[in-house]
């Protein structure tokens, strides 16, 4: 595709306090081999020198914008914020953490498939974290070859408990027009906004995927996936997520099944973070969560969770024993990484 036939690709990066990693950031996207786009860095009021970073770089290239608010505001808003500001004229839109960078190729992959297919409104491709690969697990009926599927069955098998087709937002390509359309195109404050907007938007779309690893997500203590991770915050957005879409996605039987199976699961998670005396943070977090899912907190529940945890942990000393010392040498990981590197 030649740079006057190219459509314009809004790159979209929202930034507090990046500094340690924004120039890697940028330099990926100069590296792209796509040519037509605009770069949007937009600073969430930084106290680092993530605006300087931002100018400078504006200063080489005509492409690069910076808008600098003074209002902090939210993760989710920040992105929605950010969004928002898109050119009226770009036809795609690739968002771009401020710590995770993409591979040269990443652009002009991702619009070489919507292009050849118009009823495609977001393209996802592998992602590599850390040191692996994400998305590279082949779902139950989902054939690993399909570079194009239906939107409703991807958040279908998603809704069911399928591995991740959905992506992350560095991974992923949006259709302009989608963006465009919504108020809040994040629709929810939750960390995992990002998944329930697939849900929002595939209803009428197709779900577009590259086999080709085009995006890399940095793994640290302050990524926001590191401190989801910390809370455990997934499977209550998920929950959240299957009781507000799954009626458009399955039916009435298996939307019930699906619900009981993930509360139940969920109390199993509480009963964990029971057991690893999990702190006000986590418990205020999960609390909140089933009370806008409209169950509030049950001790009773909670009480037989834990039972059954602490019967299983009874039941299999040894498999416990290696969980516990796999978990110490991870902390223990985390604790040298975390003192030998500055973080963001």
């Amino acid at each position: 595709m030649d740079h006057a036939s190219q459509p314009l690709v809004s790159i979209v990066t929202p930034v507090f306090n990046g500094a340690a990693y924004l120039a890697e950031c940028i330099e990926s996207v100069l590296r792209q081999n796509y040519e037509r786009w605009e770069y949007l860095i937009v600073n969430n009021n930084s106290t680092d020198s993530t605006l300087d970073i931002a100018k400078a770089y504006a200063e080489r290239d005509d492409r690069i914008h910076v808008y600098n608010y003074t209002e902090f505001v939210d993760v989710i808003e920040s992105y929605n914020r950010a969004l928002r500001l898109i050119s009226s004229h770009s036809k795609y839109c690739k968002v771009v953490a401020a710590d995770d960078c993409l591979f040269p190729e990443c652009i002009s992959r991702t619009v070489c498939l919507a292009e050849a297919n118009p009823s495609v409104g977001i393209v996802g491709a592998y992602t590599l974290r850390g040191s692996g690969t994400s998305w590279r697990v082949v779902f139950d009926g989902l054939p690993c070859e399909s570079s194009v599927v239906s939107g409703r069955d991807a958040c279908r098998w998603h809704l069911l408990g399928g591995c991740h087709y959905l992506g992350t937002p560095t991974s992923v390509l949006y259709r302009a027009e989608i963006i465009r359309g919504a108020t809040r195109f994040f629709p929810n404050s939750r960390k995992h906004a990002d998944i329930s907007a697939f849900y929002e938007y595939l209803l009428s779309a197709d779900l577009g995927f590259v086999h080709q690893v085009l995006t890399y997500e940095r793994i640290h203590e302050k990524a926001l996936g590191e401190e989801a991770k910390q809370l455990s915050t997934y499977l209550g957005s998920h929950l959240l997520d299957i009781d507000q879409y799954g009626p458009y996605y399955l039916e009435q039987a298996e939307l019930k099944k699906r619900l009981d199976a993930v509360l139940h699961d969920y109390y199993g998670l509480l009963a964990v973070g029971a057991i690893h005396l999990k702190g006000r943070r986590f418990w205020k977090y999960h609390k909140d969560i089933l009370d806008k899912f409209g169950a509030p907190l049950s001790v009773i529940k909670l009480a037989v969770a834990l039972c059954m945890k602490l019967a299983d942990l009874a039941l299999n000393p040894k498999q416990t024993f290696e969980k516990l010392l796999l978990r110490m040498r991870s902390n223990g990981k985390r604790h040298v990484d975390s003192g030998s590197t500055t973080r963001i």
